[in-house]
């Protein structure tokens, strides 16, 4: 079924044509059913705001589609990007779980699908379907730990060259073949890459153009390639 913005909405997990191997994705035919009538349907267009960082937690979102960008934000207005959450993603786990608010403010970066699962409905989903608690708790393991990454790029790493270095070979890691020059779709702008690593947009236009230098990177409209891993590495272990 076609919708606004070109995008195919996906109005059916039973008949998902792209379910892969995550939380909400893949699961036993019952567990799908009974997803498939708790949840709700929405198309949002880019920088719609699925919830707010301090928000009393109303349930979760699955993107289906799309991309958003989680992050938080100080007093004096500074801002730092925790997550670009992709397909396939839950968001708002650990608020709903815990009942506790939000602690980040999720923001559609493209027209985007996600299905919405009221607290409530997702707490009695859980206790009927066992395997989908066990990944629920898989899953708030793996953000804590992705959490304590966080904390240790932004308190511990030394330079900001060090945080664009560790970024890239995130970007390396989701790409695939470890021993070829990994081509990635740069969707970030320079800002919103600055919000990632805790540094000024003017400080990732130089640390591009520095990389760009030392044959680190080849940019070449938004496809971005990384061409030395090794020396990428080399900077995180010197």
């Amino acid at each position: 079924m076609r919708a606004p913005y070109g995008l195919n909405i996906i109005d059916n997990c039973i008949s998902c044509p792209v379910r892969e191997e995550h939380l909400f994705c893949n699961l036993s035919l019952p567990a799908v059913q009974a997803l498939n009538e708790i949840k709700s349907t929405a198309i949002y267009p880019k920088a719609a705001m699925l919830f707010i960082e301090g928000q009393q937690p109303r349930g979760v979102f699955v993107l289906c589609t799309g991309k958003v960008k989680l992050f938080t934000s100080a007093s004096d207005g500074k801002t730092i990007i925790t997550k670009i959450s992709e397909a396939g993603d839950v968001l708002g786990l650990n608020a709903t779980i815990s009942n506790r608010p939000y602690e980040v403010t999720a923001e559609m970066m493209v027209p985007s699908q996600a299905n919405f699962i009221a607290r409530d409905a997702l707490l009695q989903f859980l206790r009927q379907h066992g395997e989908v608690a066990l990944r629920v708790a898989e899953q708030l393991s793996r953000n804590y730990y992705a959490a304590h990454e966080e904390i240790r790029t932004l308190g511990l790493t030394r330079s900001p060259s060090e945080k664009f270095a560790k970024l890239l070979l995130s970007w390396t890691a989701i790409a695939g073949k470890p021993d070829l020059p990994a081509p990635v779709k740069l969707t970030l702008t320079h800002e919103e890459i600055a919000e990632m690593i805790g540094t000024t947009r003017e400080t990732v236009s130089r640390l591009f153009s520095d990389f760009k230098k030392k044959k680190l990177l080849q940019l070449k409209g938004s496809t971005l390639t990384i061409c030395n891993k090794p020396a990428l590495e080399k900077m995180l272990n010197s």
